[in-house]
């Protein structure tokens, strides 16, 4: 495990210190050799007692959990996304994030610590990434990196610069576990072009274990069509700035989604949208086009579609009360009127 300390390093040569550490690199080669985990409703279905408490997060969102009441919390779809666990080693609290942007990462870390943190400083916090693979570099060119990466190259390296900066000038005990972005999470074709090796990740909270992991529709919920609304929603309400999106309530172990409104610009723009082709809407919404999972069109669709249906935004929220979702199973969960 490699701690992470600051000592007035700056961030580009502390990620490109931890690409190269032994440690790290012999931990990708563990992480890649690791079969991705398929999460679907019907292989964790069957008995009660074989039925695996499940917590999803989505892009830009957290969720921190308690090991006692939820057995996995992961996320997928990442590229050039890191999907970030934080997890206290002695209490097995464990937070879960999508981070997008650099802007989100300062507030968006202070977050995810809320509940994960002990109240004295000597909890070692167990730190694994996973995601944002190396949009910048052309194959072959992986030495230190010194001419490839400045900060303005792609929009991988920049997050993980500002991640790795954030938990160096921290006073807490962060532990790396695993590094698997940049190029340790990055494969090449024939012609050269990069594509993430993994997109998503699962921990198994009691034992702190992370694995690579993609989640089928039916284990994105609850209510995943109104998150995935509330991220582009989110991008115009200036309360939000610099936030991730609070949705898992953990010591109720339910979801609420409070009241946001969408604005008739982004029912437009469904409208103009969704008549697009598949390589244009790519084109247009995606931060590596080439490289997104196989139903990223598919979602945005689902998501004109429904905007264009439900141009109010009151209908959704009825009275202006949040969506409340109870859990009914491992991944199953129902609407609630609170």
């Amino acid at each position: 495990m490699i701690a992470v300390t600051c000592d007035n390093v700056q961030g580009g040569d502390m990620v490109r210190a931890l690409l190269k550490h032994d440690h790290l690199v012999y931990a990708s080669g563990l992480f890649r050799a690791t079969t991705e985990r398929k999460f679907s409703v019907p292989e964790e279905s069957g008995s009660q007692s074989n039925v695996q408490t499940c917590v999803y997060v989505f892009q830009r969102e957290y969720a921190i959990v308690n090991p006692e009441r939820v057995k996995i919390i992961g996320t997928d779809e990442a590229t050039t996304c890191v999907g970030i666990v934080i997890r206290n080693s002695r209490s097995g609290m464990t937070s879960c994030a999508h981070l997008d942007t650099p802007d989100v990462v300062d507030i968006g870390l202070s977050q995810m610590l809320s509940l994960v943190s002990d109240s004295d400083d000597n909890a070692i916090l167990d730190v694994h990434l996973v995601g944002a693979f190396d949009d910048s570099a052309p194959q072959g060119n992986d030495d230190d990196g010194s001419e490839l990466y400045s900060e303005m190259d792609g929009y991988s390296f920049p997050l993980c610069i500002k991640i790795v900066e954030k938990l160096a000038e921290s006073k807490l005990k962060f532990q790396i576990q695993n590094f698997q972005v940049l190029k340790h999470n990055t494969r090449w074709d024939s012609e050269g072009n990069a594509y993430p090796i993994f997109h998503g990740l699962l921990v198994e909270t009691s034992s702190g274990s992370v694995v690579p992991a993609n989640f089928d529709r039916s284990t994105r919920c609850p209510d995943e069509i109104i998150r995935r609304i509330r991220l582009g929603a989110s991008f115009e309400n200036p309360i939000l700035a610099g936030r991730l999106l609070d949705t898992y309530e953990t010591q109720a172990d339910r979801f609420v989604i409070k009241p946001f409104s969408w604005s008739m610009r982004q029912v437009h723009i469904a409208s103009v949208m969704r008549h697009r082709s598949d390589l244009e809407i790519l084109l247009t919404t995606s931060t590596s086009p080439a490289a997104e999972v196989p139903d990223f069109v598919d979602n945005q669709k689902r998501i004109w579609e429904y905007l264009i249906q439900h141009p109010d935004w009151k209908e959704a929220f009825p009275s202006k009360a949040p969506r409340v979702f109870k859990r009914t199973g491992g991944t199953n969960w129902e609407m609630s009127s609170e």
